[in-house]
């Protein structure tokens, strides 16, 4: 039995068969493009566009994200410059320290036949105790001596008193007493020479022999170099 059409619907028939083959072959052409598929082309795979202006759709597949002519681009993000570390500052290493060898030595004048300091005495200790501060020492010698004149028991004991008295004037600035080592010579290691001095016991001879009666002390150690 055949379909017998009319003459209108059969030429509406046959022009939609046409249209029908010409999307279907493009568009199953473009479907291998996963960002075009949704797209209806025509034959010069240009989109196919609506009255309106706008891309017409075929439904097939999800609407892409982006088509050049149909979509406006999707920018892509911009990359951001992770954040220079900050620097890392290194102390400086402290120099070392450098250490020198020092020595100290002092003079200490006393009248005849006494053992109180005298000013001048006084200041040379001073003078002294300032030298050696800070000073990383063994220990202080103090000798005391005496001149020639009176006998020689006399002298000993008097050259003692005097090392006695600085020691004790070094211990009140601050130096500890066992630091200080003290003895006392007596006569027996005068300054001046045998025959020097011969005159009798008189005020010339005891000028003459004032370098005698003395006290000596000295340091040595070492310290932070200036």
């Amino acid at each position: 039995m055949r379909t017998i059409f009319p003459r209108k619907e059969f030429a509406l028939a046959v022009a939609c068969a046409m249209a029908l083959g010409v999307f279907s072959e493009t568009v199953f052409a473009q479907a291998r493009d996963i960002n075009e598929h949704a797209l209806a082309l025509d034959s010069r795979g240009a989109p196919v566009m609506s009255g309106t202006g706008l891309c017409v759709h075929t439904g097939f597949g999800p609407a892409p994200q982006w088509t050049r002519g149909c979509h406006a681009e999707i920018p892509l993000p911009l990359a951001v410059a992770a954040p220079a570390p900050e620097p890392v500052v290194v102390a400086a290493a402290a120099p070392l320290a450098v250490y020198e060898k020092v020595a100290f030595d002092a003079n200490v004048m006393f009248d005849s036949g006494k053992s109180a300091l005298r000013p001048a005495g006084r200041d040379t200790l001073d003078q002294f105790v300032a030298k050696i501060h800070g000073l990383d020492t063994r220990s202080i010698v103090a000798i005391g001596y005496a001149d020639r004149m009176g006998t020689q028991d006399s002298n000993q004991a008097l050259s003692e008193r005097r090392v006695d008295v600085v020691k004790s004037y070094l211990v009140d600035k601050g130096i500890k007493a066992e630091r200080v080592e003290a003895s006392g010579r007596g006569e027996t290691a005068p300054t001046t020479a045998t025959g020097e001095c011969k005159d009798a016991n008189n005020a010339k001879n005891v000028a003459c022999m004032q370098p005698d009666r003395h006290v000596f002390i000295e340091i040595s150690g070492t310290r932070i170099a200036k």
